[in-house]
C-alpha cells in the first residue's frame, strides 16, 4: 500500500492517518515549526492535534459561540464512521442478514424497501447488505409479514457521512409520500374485501391471482409499480373516471396512467382473454355438464346432448365523430344517439361462449344481419364448434330461414298478429317458455356494464380498443365470478319445468267466461264495490305466489303497480252473481291513458284461474305482473296504511303542465261598475 510521509514528524502514514494541511495549518507550521508546506502535504493526527487546540481559528471561534462562548473540543474533520444505538443488518455479501445462510444466490435489497423497513421496524439495512430472495414478495415489492418477528440484529450501527445523508434523504421523501396520500395498491392488505371490490371489482385473492398472470410481462417504472399499474386498470374499468383524475388519485401523470392501461390490455388479449373467453377455448361436453340449466333443457331440447345458447347485441355508446361517414354509420335509430354493438353469446347459466364485433349500428347492422354474417363467415370457427338451439328475441326474426337451412333450432317469442292486441293463451304459453330461459342474457349484458368505463359515453379514440375491453371483462367475469343462474337444486329445476309443460297446454277458461258473459264492459251492473277486508281471499306465501308466477320478476313490480293502485279512483269489484271472482283496474306503468281491468277467481285455500287484458295477460303458464301485484296485495293481507312501493320523488319537481285558467276581463266587478 502506498505510504506518505508526516510533514512534522516524518513518521509513515497509511491511507486513513493522513490529514490533508490547509492554510490554517499551514500558518501554524510556518509559525512554529518553520516549515513551509503545500496542500499536498499530509500531517499525521498527534502533530496537528496542538494546532487545533490553539486559539483563534475561524472555525474554532464559530463553533464557541454556537456552544455558548465555550471552546469546542471537536475536531475539523468529520469521523470516518458514527456509531447510532439502532438495530442494523450485518454488512455482508457472503451470507443473508436474516436467515444467515450462505450465497451465492443472494440480492441486494431496494432502497426504498430498506427505508420501509427502518420506518417500521428501526432496522437499518444498508447498501452493503444480502438477502435471500425467498425473503421478498416481488408482486407486492415487500417482506413477507413474518420475516422480522424473530430477526437477531446488530446492537449498534456504524454508518458515515454518507449513508446518513442518504438515510435522511429517503426518510424524508418517505415522510412526502406519506403526508400527501396518494392512492397505491403496493399493499394491498390495508384495504378491506368491500373496498377493493369497489375500486377494481375484485377481492384481495382474485386481485393477487390476477396479478399473478401479469407481473411478468408488465415493466416496472419508478412512477408505479408492476402492482399498481395492474390496479390502474381495474380501477379505471370498474369506475370509469377520467385518466386525469386517476393521475390525481395515484400521484403519477397523465400519459403515465394511459401507458399502464395500454400495457395492461395488449398483455390481457395476448395471455388471458384466449384462455377464457371464445368458441375455442370452451368444448361442447363442457357447455352441456357445466353451463347448462337444467330447466332449459327440460323446456327447449330434445335431446340430453343439445347445447343451448341465448344470444343478443349489447350497446356501447360513442362520441359523435367529426367524420360524417362513420358518424352516419354508427347512429342507431332505434336509441337516437351513436353506439357500436359488440353480440353476446352466453350459455344458460350467463356464462360468457364469446363476444363478437363490434358492429356498426345503422340498418345494415340489425341484430339479423350481424348473426347471418357471423354464421355465413364462420367467424371463430362456429359452425364447426357445435349446432346449437339458440334462443333469440324479435330482433332476428330474418335470420330463422337461415338457421333452419343450417340445422340450427332457434326458439323465440311468439309475435302478435296485426290488428289483434291480445297474444292467444297458446302463443302466449310458449313466449313464456322462451323469456323464462332467455332472461340470462340481459342479466349478462348488465353484469358488463358494472364496469362503469362500458356504460358511459366512449371518446371516438377509443373505438379500436372497445372490443378489447368488453372481451377482457367478460373474460374476468367468467375466470372469477360465480354463474348468474348457476343450478343449485336439478330437483327444482325439474318440478319448474314439468309445471310448465303441465300448464302449457291448458286453455285460460275464466277468459271463455269473461267473454261469454260480456264481462268487459264497464256498464254491468253485475259488480259491486268492496275492500278487500271483506273478502274470504285464500292467504299466499311466498313459496306460493313464486308457484303461481313461476319467476321472481312479476314480484319485483307488484309494490309500484299497488302503490299507484292505491293513490288512484279504481276500486275492487265483486261479481255478484257467482262467489269468488273479482274485478280491478290497474294503471299501465308505460302509457297514462291506459289501464287494463284483471278477473281473479278463487276460493277459501286456492286461486282457480286469472285473466288480464294486457298483451300477455291470458296466459296460464305463470301469471302477468299486473295480476301477480293483485295477488300479492290481496294474498299477503297488506294493511291500506302501507305504502308498498317506491318513494315519490315528482313532489320535489315543478309540473310545467299545470297553467291557470285566464279569466274573462268582462266578467269581473271592476268592469261592470266602470260600465
Amino acid at each position: 500500500m502506498h505510504q506518505s510521509k508526516c510533514i512534522v514528524c516524518k513518521c509513515k502514514l497509511k491511507v486513513r492517518q493522513r490529514r490533508p494541511v490547509n492554510k490554517h495549518l499551514r500558518k501554524y507550521l510556518r509559525k512554529t515549526f518553520l516549515i513551509e508546506s503545500s496542500e499536498s502535504d499530509f500531517i499525521c493526527g498527534k502533530c496537528s492535534r496542538p494546532a487545533y487546540r490553539q486559539a483563534p481559528f475561524p472555525v474554532l471561534h464559530q463553533a464557541s459561540l454556537q456552544n455558548g462562548g465555550q471552546e469546542s473540543t471537536c475536531c475539523a474533520g468529520s469521523p470516518p464512521s458514527v456509531r447510532l444505538r439502532v438495530q442494523a443488518a450485518s454488512k455482508s455479501h457472503a451470507y443473508c442478514f436474516i436467515c444467515k445462510k450462505p450465497g451465492p444466490k443472494l440480492i441486494v435489497v431496494p432502497q426504498q424497501l430498506r427505508t420501509e423497513v427502518f420506518v417500521k421496524h428501526n432496522i437499518l439495512i444498508t447498501a452493503h447488505s444480502r438477502c435471500c430472495p425467498c425473503h421478498l414478495d416481488f408482486s407486492l415489492s415487500q417482506f413477507h409479514p413474518d420475516t422480522f418477528v424473530n430477526f437477531k440484529s446488530m446492537d449498534d450501527a456504524f454508518v458515515n457521512k454518507t449513508t446518513i445523508t442518504e438515510l435522511l434523504d429517503t426518510v424524508r421523501e418517505f415522510a412526502i409520500k406519506s403526508s400527501v396520500k396518494r392512492m397505491s395498491f403496493e399493499n394491498i392488505e390495508y384495504y378491506s374485501d368491500i373496498d377493493l371490490q369497489n375500486m377494481t371489482g375484485l377481492n384481495k385473492e382474485q386481485f393477487l391471482d390476477f396479478h399473478s398472470m401479469l407481473k411478468e410481462h408488465i415493466r416496472e417504472t419508478p412512477a408505479r409499480s408492476k402492482s399498481t399499474t395492474t390496479g390502474i386498470f381495474l380501477f379505471k374499468m370498474k369506475t370509469g373516471i377520467s385518466n386525469s383524475l386517476l393521475a390525481t388519485l395515484f400521484g403519477i401523470s397523465k400519459s403515465s396512467v394511459r401507458r399502464a392501461i395500454a400495457a395492461v390490455r395488449t398483455m390481457l388479449m395476448q395471455n388471458f382473454v384466449q384462455h377464457y373467453l371464445g368458441f375455442q377455448h370452451i368444448s361442447r361436453e363442457n357447455v352441456i355438464d357445466t353451463h347448462t340449466r337444467t330447466l332449459a333443457q327440460s323446456l327447449l331440447a330434445e335431446k340430453n346432448d343439445q347445447v343451448i345458447l341465448v344470444i343478443d347485441g349489447t350497446y356501447i355508446y360513442i362520441q359523435k365523430s367529426a367524420n360524417f361517414q362513420f358518424q352516419r354509420r354508427s347512429y342507431s335509430v332505434h336509441k337516437g344517439r351513436p353506439l357500436v354493438k359488440p353480440m353476446v353469446i352466453v350459455t344458460t347459466t350467463g356464462y360468457f361462449v364469446s363476444i363478437l364485433g363490434p358492429y356498426f349500428s345503422d340498418s345494415k347492422n340489425n341484430d339479423a344481419s350481424i348473426l347471418n354474417h357471423i354464421l355465413c363467415n364462420n367467424i371463430e370457427e362456429i359452425k364447426e364448434w357445435i349446432k346449437p338451439n339458440f334462443v333469440v328475441d324479435h330482433g332476428f326474426r330474418d335470420s330463422i330461414t337461415l338457421l333452419s337451412n343450417m340445422g340450427i333450432h332457434a326458439e323465440m317469442p311468439a309475435f302478435i298478429n296485426k290488428g289483434v292486441k291480445q297474444m292467444p293463451t297458446e302463443d302466449a304459453n310458449t313466449s313464456r317458455l322462451v323469456t323464462k330461459v332467455r332472461w340470462v342474457v340481459e342479466a349478462a349484458n348488465a353484469r358488463i356494464k358494472r364496469w362503469k368505463y362500458l356504460d358511459k359515453v366512449l371518446p371516438t379514440t377509443q373505438v379500436p380498443f372497445i372490443g378489447d375491453y368488453v372481451r377482457i371483462v367478460c373474460a374476468i367475469s367468467n375466470k372469477y365470478f360465480t354463474p348468474i343462474n348457476a343450478t343449485k337444486n336439478n330437483e327444482e329445476d325439474l318440478f319448474m319445468a314439468a309445471r310448465m309443460r303441465e300448464l302449457l297446454s291448458h286453455s285460460n277458461a275464466l277468459q271463455q267466461f269473461v267473454t261469454e258473459n260480456n264481462l268487459e264492459r264497464r256498464s254491468v251492473a253485475k259488480w259491486v264495490d268492496t275492500n278487500h277486508e271483506y273478502l274470504d281471499f285464500p292467504s299466499l306465501d311466498d313459496n306460493t305466489l313464486r308457484l303461481l308466477t313461476l319467476g321472481t320478476y312479476q314480484l319485483k313490480l307488484t309494490g309500484s303497480y299497488i302503490q299507484e293502485y292505491l293513490g288512484s279512483d279504481c276500486n275492487l269489484q265483486l261479481y255478484r252473481e257467482m262467489e269468488g271472482l273479482i274485478r280491478v283496474r290497474l294503471q299501465s306503468r308505460h302509457v297514462s291513458s291506459r289501464s287494463y281491468l284483471i278477473w281473479i277467481r278463487y276460493d277459501s285455500d286456492h286461486i282457480i284461474g286469472w285473466y288480464c287484458r294486457c298483451k300477455c295477460g291470458s296466459r296460464t303458464v305463470g301469471t302477468c305482473s299486473h295480476v301477480a301485484s293483485v295477488l300479492w296485495y290481496l294474498g299477503q293481507q297488506i294493511p291500506l296504511s302501507r305504502e308498498p312501493g317506491v318513494k315519490d320523488w315528482g313532489q320535489y319537481l315543478d309540473d310545467a303542465a299545470e297553467v291557470p285558467e285566464a279569466v274573462d276581463s268582462s266578467d269581473s266587478e271592476e268592469s261592470n261598475i266602470e260600465e
